[in-house]
């Protein structure tokens, strides 16, 4: 019987009060695996201590009764003569299945379905130690390790040699190979090299076959499910392929990479043993010249051209690339929601559904979005701020409290009255702006970011720093000019030494609508 919930464990946990999340996490489970145990027990009214005296297969068969049922009755394959049959010329494992279901008809037993089929024959092949007799179909698999030996260059600066690790990549059926030169072998880096990986095979592999790295594999167990990182999950999902991870010390079952990393070394790494690299950058492209070479090297056994001829047939039944690359993504644990219901990241804000102020969320960046997720669900997705800009908001308008909706949108004259009420020389600075673009709404922005200054600094002393930066006659003053005169206090020195002026002369007012209306909408645009 193939069990693969320990449901006595589950309930048992759960008699102690643990929740779904905390057994999934602790004991490397699926949260679905545990979910299901938790329903079909409360559908049945069962609790632990109803089975605590039960064996394990007992208790599996009072909550599952009918995948017990299903999983003993299937008929077993012969995996010993499908492991001689595969050795014979054009016998595959699907035309194999297919056989062994028209056995099954004829013996009116319960067929298993191919997948179940293919990894009955992969764990036959293990349990033996044997190596698969599967014909390398085109386009079926990817393999990919790292090369265990390594290059260097010398740091021009320092002197010091660094060391590079090179990444591998083999198509089983044409020997095609991919190789990167990496600064290190870090999570980020080895699913770059699959994003690069694909893009220069110019498709996708049904399968990856991978060693059992700590950056990709969480558990390989002898029996029970594999656990892949998170994010070498997510990235198999995005290209539509099965990750596969060698069983732990099974190199046969990756034999083409194995072998290429050593073809790799008398290829590249032997070749440039001589020559000396002062940059990472100089290292890489001698890397891909040498690859190219070795692509491209005709078959010495064998007279039917090279691993790149071989490698144009078998393109033909990779399956196309998706529309976008995988985006490389990043966590960020536990980040507090702000009263105006903001979360910060990297000194720029984004707005979460005002519901959630003052809760915990976490943070899903890539390079061009930042997701938030309360409680493993996600609440909303922003473009990610560049990170050279600080203090910058990003505010969905469905996020704010409806009080906040209902506020008008901002244009150029809402703009204008809320700089004419700070004074003449605000006004100034925002015609400026809007003089110096092409359309209104292109000065919007820039326009609001200087305004919003005098929240920070008093609309006193913006007026002040605005007529600063017109007498200095700064030709398109702009946001990071009037911050750098407002943060080194330069406006106040101006009023110091201006004689006969006082702060109210430098600052002209004529509030048109009242100050709390530019205030309620300046915190609008902030947030």
């Amino acid at each position: 019987m193939a069990r693969k919930i320990n449901v006595k464990l589950i309930l048992e946990l759960r008699d102690a009060n643990l929740s779904r999340n905390m057994i999934a996490s602790t004991r490397h489970l699926s949260r679905h695996s545990v979910s299901d145990v938790f329903h079909s027990a409360d559908e049945k009214g069962i609790t632990y201590q109803d089975i605590r005296e039960l064996s394990e297969e007992e208790a599996y068969r009072l909550i599952f009764p009918d995948k017990y049922a299903v999983e003993t009755m299937y008929f077993n394959p012969d995996y010993e003569y499908i492991h001689k049959e595969l050795k014979k010329v054009g016998v595959t494992l699907k035309l194999l299945w297919q056989e062994y279901q028209d056995s099954c008809k004829t013996q009116n037993a319960i067929s298993m379905g191919y997948t179940k089929f293919c990894k009955g024959y992969g764990d036959y092949t293990i349990a033996n130690k044997l190596t698969n007799h599967l014909n390398h179909k085109p386009g079926d698999v990817m393999e990919v390790d790292w090369s265990g030996p390594t290059m260097q260059y010398c740091d021009v600066t320092t002197g010091e040699l660094i060391s590079v690790y090179l990444f591998v990549a083999t198509l089983p059926y044409s020997q095609y190979t991919y190789v990167e030169a990496c600064r290190d072998m870090k999570m980020d880096t080895f699913l770059r090299c699959h994003v690069h990986m694909y893009h220069y095979f110019q498709g996708v592999s049904r399968r990856i076959v991978c060693d059992n790295l700590k950056t990709g594999v969480v558990r390989h167990p002898k029996e029970g499910d594999i656990i892949l990182t998170n994010d070498y999950e997510a990235l198999g999902t995005h290209y539509v392929t099965a990750i596969m991870p060698a069983a732990v010390r099974a190199p046969r079952q990756k034999a083409s990479v194995e072998g290429n990393v050593g073809k790799i070394a008398a290829a590249i790494i032997a070749k440039l043993r001589n020559e000396t690299f002062y940059s990472f950058e100089e290292l890489s492209q001698a890397v891909q010249k040498k690859l190219k070479e070795y692509n491209h090297h005709r078959f010495e056994k064998r007279d039917d051209g090279s691993r790149y001829d071989v490698f144009q047939e078998e393109k033909k039944f990779l399956r196309p690339l998706p529309d976008a690359p995988y985006e490389i993504s990043k966590w960020v644990y536990g980040r507090s929601v702000m009263l105006d219901f903001h979360v910060v990241y990297h000194k720029n804000h984004y707005s979460c559904p005002y519901q959630y102020a003052g809760k915990k969320v976490d943070l899903k960046v890539t390079d061009s979005t930042v997701s938030i997720y309360y409680k493993e669900e996600r609440i909303t997705t922003h473009n990610r701020i560049p990170d050279y800009l600080k203090n910058q908001y990003d505010t969905h308008r469905e996020d704010m409290p409806p009080a906040f909706q209902k506020a008008a949108p901002w244009d150029d004259e809402r703009i204008r009255n809320w700089a004419g009420s700070i004074g003449t020389y605000t006004s100034q600075i925002i015609e400026r702006i809007f003089d110096s673009v092409d359309i209104k709404e292109q000065g919007y922005n820039p326009s609001l970011s200087v305004l919003n200054l005098s929240k920070t600094y008093s609309a006193d002393r913006l007026e002040a720093a605005c007529e600063l930066a017109v007498t200095r006659k700064i030709r398109s003053p702009r946001y990071h000019h009037l911050k750098a005169i407002l943060a080194a206090n330069q406006d106040q020195l101006y009023l110091e030494q201006k004689t006969g002026h006082t702060g109210d002369e430098a600052s002209p007012k004529g509030y048109l609508r009242g100050r709390s209306y530019y205030v309620k909408g300046g915190d609008e645009h902030a947030e």
